[in-house]
């Protein structure tokens, strides 16, 4: 796992990169978070192709356990990838609505990822 830094004026966000999964259970998402938290960063990008198919599945509830603590901490989060190959309607609405709140954003770029978190958009 890498993290690139990047500096949006005064916000400090965190591009968590790797080869494999980083988040398979709710407990590597607050682990993640706890890292990068301490490590001073005010928003974390994460890729889709790093976080486990079920965290997509509502179901499961990991989806919201781990984004309760993002919010808990005030920590933005974007998560890059392509989510129309989720066609459920609940997780689309999902989406959709945390798209609209800007605490944890859907987006497809890096450069969507920092230009929302950063407050530019």
């Amino acid at each position: 796992m890498n993290i690139i830094s990047h500096t949006m004026g005064e916000v400090q966000i965190g591009e968590v990169t790797s080869d494999k999964l980083i988040i398979e259970t709710a407990e590597d998402g607050l682990d993640l978070l706890g890292n990068l938290y301490y490590q001073a960063f005010d928003s974390i990008i994460i890729h889709e192709e790093n976080i486990t198919p079920s965290f997509f599945d509502l179901k499961t509830g990991m989806a919201g356990e781990i984004l309760q603590k993002f919010s808990n901490y005030r920590i933005r989060l974007a998560i890059i990838g392509n989510f129309e190959k989720y066609p459920g309607k609940s997780i689309q609405d999902f989406i959709t609505e945390s798209n609209r709140s800007g605490r944890v954003n859907f987006v497809s770029s890096v450069s969507e990822a920092l230009e929302r978190l950063s407050g530019r958009h």
